[in-house]
């Protein structure tokens, strides 16, 4: 099994040969292979790298994703956590016409999501469902093209596009263009890219219980709590808040604020998938892990002593986003500058995390000289902040009880 979160992503380009959008694909290894033994855990795997572990804006630049689902899958309420603006849904070739395919499709329809069939060979009985998705891909190796004059002639009933796709030839390419396919996928514009990025397991004892607190009504104390303990988890939500809110103007402030922000039946649904796709290894284990929790928590109650920061409501909840990030680098091997960009983090935060600058940025060189034992240096900064030295024993219990009572 790969450290590595992986995804497949294959153009889909349209008449003009300009980039319309990507097909994501489920892949385990570099090898640019796909091993689907189980079609809804490979969608579920897609939804959350795309979601929570590249992010919408990096993955699609704006442009569609194109996600197989299967029956059942299509039919779970963790598909409607996708971003409706850019993904278009499909269809695998292996769901058969029935009336509560048809209402569901309807259903996410008028939700704003597009539809689209995918390897699909023309049958009469898929009549109503022409009529209500915007794209039918047909596959060049199971549909030859002598065939598709007479089956494109019927599908041009329908207000649906035609996509081309394992297009593997420039005469494949011309033949298609010419009897007016909309769209083009195919080996012979490009294979698919391999994208990687360092995996961040989720602890599956957070991710049930977290469930459960959802499922109880628990408060938002409660949930921040257990999203806390978790520094991966916790990068992973500010992640999904900008895949699922893409285009919010608000700067993140914590985590209770990207709490509120996705909402909690979106968090719902995300840890679901989480679940869902999980494969059954063992949480990532990294000594740094319980590091940046432990740091988090003591700059959090240094903000509540903080001089000029003491007063200010949101700022806790800042010096506690801080000090998860900070080491994500080197747990994750994630450049820093890269979670900046990433992220709509506030500009304080930001600051601090890239140059240790501001009142942040003075909180986590106090942390980096106390984790080096260096205590004169961390006293002389505290005093000079503004914080008596001698308060420190006392802040360290409180920030190590918080993880206690997780």
């Amino acid at each position: 099994m790969s450290d590595n979160c992986i995804i497949g992503r294959q153009p889909i380009l349209g008449r003009n040969e300009y980039l319309y959008g990507y097909e994501l694909l489920f892949r385990t290894t570099d090898a640019n292979e796909a091993d689907v033994q189980d079609a809804g855990r490979a969608t579920a795997n897609v939804i959350i790298n795309t979601l929570a572990s590249f992010g919408i804006v990096a993955l699609l630049g704006g442009r569609k994703g194109f996600i197989n689902f299967d029956f059942d899958m299509l039919m779970d309420e963790a598909l409607e956590l996708l971003p409706r603006e850019h993904i278009v849904i499909e269809l695998l070739e292996s769901i058969e016409p029935s009336p509560e395919l048809i209402e569901r499709c309807l259903y996410l329809k008028q939700a704003g999501f597009l539809l689209a069939l995918d390897d699909h060979q023309y049958s009469p009985d898929f009549a109503e469902l022409y009529a209500i998705v915007d794209i039918i891909k047909i596959d060049l190796i199971q549909t030859p093209l002598e065939t598709l004059p007479d089956i494109l002639e019927e599908l041009r009933k329908y207000p649906c596009k035609l996509l081309a796709e394992k297009v593997e030839s420039l005469g494949e390419f011309k033949a298609c263009h010419a009897l007016g396919f909309d769209y083009f996928q195919g080996y012979y514009f490009a294979r698919p890219d391999i994208l990687k990025k360092k995996k961040m397991d989720e602890d599956a004892t957070t991710l049930l219980r977290l469930m459960r607190l959802l499922a109880d009504e628990a408060g938002i104390d409660a949930i921040e709590l257990a999203f806390r303990g978790s520094p991966a988890l916790t990068y992973k939500l500010l992640m999904l808040v900008n895949s699922v809110a893409f285009g919010h103007r608000h700067k993140i402030q914590g985590v209770r604020h990207a709490i509120v922000m996705t909402g909690r039946v979106q968090i719902k649904r995300w840890i679901q998938l989480a679940l869902f796709a999980a494969d059954g290894d063992d949480a990532f284990d990294h000594p740094l892990v319980d590091m940046a929790a432990t740091r988090a928590g003591l700059m959090e109650q240094l903000a509540f002593v903080h001089p000029q920061l003491q007063f200010d409501e949101e700022s806790s909840e800042r010096a506690f986003m801080t000090g998860i990030l900070s080491l994500m680098g080197s747990i994750y091997d994630i450049d820093i500058r890269d979670i900046i960009e990433n992220l709509n983090l506030n500009e304080e935060v930001a600051a601090a995390l890239l140059d240790r600058s501001g009142h942040y940025g003075g909180l986590l060189r106090v942390m980096e000289h106390l984790e080096n034992l260096d205590m004169c240096t961390a006293s002389a900064e505290l005093a000079a902040i503004g914080i008596n030295p001698n308060v420190l024993p006392e802040i360290q219990l409180r920030a190590f009880d918080w993880r206690k009572s997780g």
